[in-house]
């Protein structure tokens, strides 16, 4: 992969570890004990109370800039990236120096498609720690992959970029942005969600078109910004393109309201319900085979199971997903994804949107 694959969690501790630092409001203050509020819940993940400390502190200091930082983060993990943006901007025209503002707009910028947004703000913020080797290393992750601009070609679609590693094919970027833009209303539509970010597809024309999904060591694979998929000889093949393009952008799109706290059968299960035929795929799936795993052997990592008790763990987390829409409806799912953003609990979380403990569902499938 291009850029290094941030892990959310441990990113959004060393931002909250640092930020402090740069404080203005004054101990003992109600801004500071705002300020103080906002990141404990970040800690605790905890995003919703978070947000609206670093509300209450902003109005008291404005011009605080790890206060500006705190909301940006806050922002960020409810998956609100436009206002996460803008606090994070405003954030390092206060105080240009404050590095974790520029990794975390940085990576922002990376997975909304600005490139060059993203290294001009490593850029400026080297100048001011050179010495930093997290924000060394990303920037010249990124500049590697800027590098290969002239081997790639972008169609801009309104929510989609496609990149090209290897000969370009405009023909085959005009239908996957096609294909995107409509099944990018249907699963939003759905599930009553609407994720603002733009979405790079990079395809890999030098790569055999190959279906990246339903095995294990891709299950939920760390989402970087980018959907990346080999793509020689995709088109003699558009049906199954068309699956694995649908597949991955539910990913994306799931992973734009939530970026944390759903287990492997929500991501998968949405990811296998939404494509075409997904549900009678998982359904031809499980009467072929009479096995069941255990529900707790689908909640983890895929990469441990074989290939066939991937295939089975993909169509039972299929068969679950349609479970739920079945209770109470897919936009109840999502819902649970906005509440997740929010730092609640997956188990107080699915309760309170399908009136039934996890504990219990999971008891009834297997009866």
């Amino acid at each position: 992969m291009s850029c290094p694959r941030v892990a959310l969690l441990v990113f959004a501790a060393t931002i909250a570890s640092a930020a402090p630092l740069a404080a203005q409001a004054v101990p003992g203050t109600r801004a500071y004990v705002a300020a103080q509020s906002g990141w404990d819940a970040l800690r605790d993940g905890r995003h919703e109370a978070a947000a609206e400390a670093f509300a209450l502190a902003l109005d008291l200091e404005p011009r605080d800039p790890s206060l500006h930082l705190g909301a940006g983060m806050a922002a960020f993990l409810l998956g609100q990236t436009t206002a996460a943006r803008h606090s994070l901007e405003r954030a390092l025209a206060l105080a240009p120096s404050l590095t974790p503002a520029s990794l975390l707009l940085g990576d922002i910028l990376y997975r909304t498609s600005d490139l060059d947004g993203a290294i001009r703000v490593y850029e400026a913020a080297a100048a001011y720690a050179p010495a930093n080797s997290t924000l060394a290393a990303r920037l010249e992750a990124l500049r590697r992959e800027a590098a290969l601009h002239g081997s790639f070609f972008a169609s801009q679609g309104s929510r989609f970029t496609v990149l090209f590693e290897g000969p370009s094919d405009e023909a085959l970027a005009s239908h996957a942005i096609e294909v995107l833009e409509s099944a990018y209303w249907r699963i939003a539509t759905a599930l009553s969600t609407y994720p603002d970010q733009t979405i790079t597809v990079v395809l890999y024309t030098q790569e055999q078109f190959r279906d990246i999904t339903r095995a294990p060591q891709w299950a939920a694979a760390a989402y970087d910004g980018r959907i990346r998929i080999p793509a020689r000889g995709a088109a003699a093949n558009s049906r199954e393109f068309e699956r694995v393009l649908v597949h991955e952008l539910t990913h994306a799109l799931v992973q734009g309201v939530a970026p944390r706290g759903l287990p492997i059968w929500l991501h998968e299960g949405l990811a296998v319900v939404f494509e075409p035929d997904g549900a009678g795929w998982a359904q031809a799936q499980l009467a072929r085979d009479t096995r069941r795993l255990p529900v707790g052997r689908l909640t983890g990592d895929f990469a441990r199971l074989s290939t066939a008790e991937a295939r089975l763990a993909y169509a039972q987390s299929a068969a679950m997903v349609r479970a739920l829409f079945e209770h109470n409806g897919a936009a109840a799912v999502g819902a649970l994804l906005q509440d997740l953003a929010r730092g609640d609990a997956f188990a107080d979380a699915f309760e309170r949107r399908f009136l039934i403990a996890y504990s219990a569902f999971v008891e009834s499938l297997a009866r």
